[in-house]
């Protein structure tokens, strides 16, 4: 649907942000209206507002709230600009604040902050980029609307577990970068795989950083105190997001071990190559070595008959050294270790 703009300032234009109100029913409809139609208190118990703020600055998010009359606590939650993770509760409205993570390309992660407020039959979203997992929910409700049958709880967990699936696929960015890395550190046409390495490293390291930061607010969904007036199925819905957050916890840990196994790989390459030069540098050795012991045998000072065969004598001189020196890199390769 074509986003609606939010109200400018008399007074001239504000920083405005695109708005996307979508009202969902038990029988399966959604309806598209604008901002100015919105009243909560009328809203049905089949019912389910989703309003979905795109940018805009405080005056605009100030705007939206009056019109949907939550001014006061919920509107200074939506007003703090933090990037820190974070779950208030207060008058049977929670407010919470995830960072979903996206790859700008060559493992670059980094965030966008989502502002989630959730109420008896309304959520409101807040975001100032794009964020795909939120387009794609609206695109498949607008096919198949189904989150009328949802409660305004059980859609805020499903947010927070698609929220989740921005790291499981960060996750699978990573390991194919490092399926890709590895295959360059078995090749022997790459060798200087130390800065990707590097780079890997510090990718996991942000991932786990990122995702870490919202150990507070997923374990606090889950437990009982959190909704006490819910039913169950609510509460169950917030535990399995909590447990989604254990495995994507525990992924971005494994994503750490793959970067030393990968090192480890690197390093066992590097002392292959290594073993491999040294070999073939105790071969000369071993070769020249003994060229130089026959050259300083026919350099004593022995008067003998050989020494005066002259050119001929040289000649047959250095055939022996040339054949003494095939006869040994043969055997260095007949047995590999050249």
């Amino acid at each position: 649907m074509p986003t609606q703009e939010t109200p400018g300032s008399p007074d001239g234009p504000l920083d405005t942000g695109s708005l996307d109100i979508r009202l969902f029913d038990g029988n399966g409809k959604v309806e598209d209206i604008e901002l100015h139609a919105v009243d909560l208190p009328k809203l049905e118990e089949h019912q389910l507002l989703w309003v979905d703020l795109e940018g805009g600055g405080d005056a605009c998010i100030e705007q939206a709230f009056e019109q949907l009359g939550l001014a006061g606590e919920s509107l200074r939650d939506f007003a703090d600009r933090s990037a820190s993770p974070e779950l208030r509760v207060h008058n049977g409205v929670f407010f919470v604040r995830v960072v979903a993570v996206r790859n700008d390309g060559d493992l670059a992660y980094n965030g966008t902050v989502v502002s989630i407020l959730t109420g008896k039959n309304f959520v409101v979203t807040a975001h100032q980029e794009p964020v795909e997992f939120l387009k794609q929910l609206r695109e498949r409700e607008s096919d198949d609307p189904g989150l009328g049958m949802l409660s305004a709880d059980s859609f805020t967990a499903s947010l927070l577990d698609w929220h989740l699936n921005t790291y499981f696929e960060a996750v699978a960015d990573f390991e194919s970068a490092d399926e890709r890395l590895e295959n360059d550190i078995l090749d022997e046409s790459r060798r200087h795989c130390l800065g990707d390495l590097r780079g890997l490293r510090k990718a996991a390291s942000r991932l786990r950083r990122m995702l870490s930061a919202h150990r507070t607010v997923f374990s606090a969904i889950a437990r009982p105190d959190f909704r006490p007036t819910a039913d169950g199925e609510v509460n169950r819905h917030f535990q399995t997001v909590d447990t989604h957050y254990q495995r994507a916890m525990e992924a971005v840990e494994n994503a750490r071990d793959v970067v030393i196994g990968s090192f480890e790989l690197f390093s066992n390459q590097t002392a292959l190559r290594t073993n491999a030069i040294m070999r073939v540098l105790t071969i000369l050795t071993a070769v020249t070595g003994s060229l130089a012991v026959v050259a300083g045998v026919l350099g004593m000072n022995f008067k003998a008959p050989f020494f005066d065969t002259g050119l001929t004598g040289f000649v047959v001189a250095i055939c022996g050294m040339g054949a003494l020196a095939t006869v040994g890199f043969t055997l260095a390769w007949w047995r590999k270790w050249l």
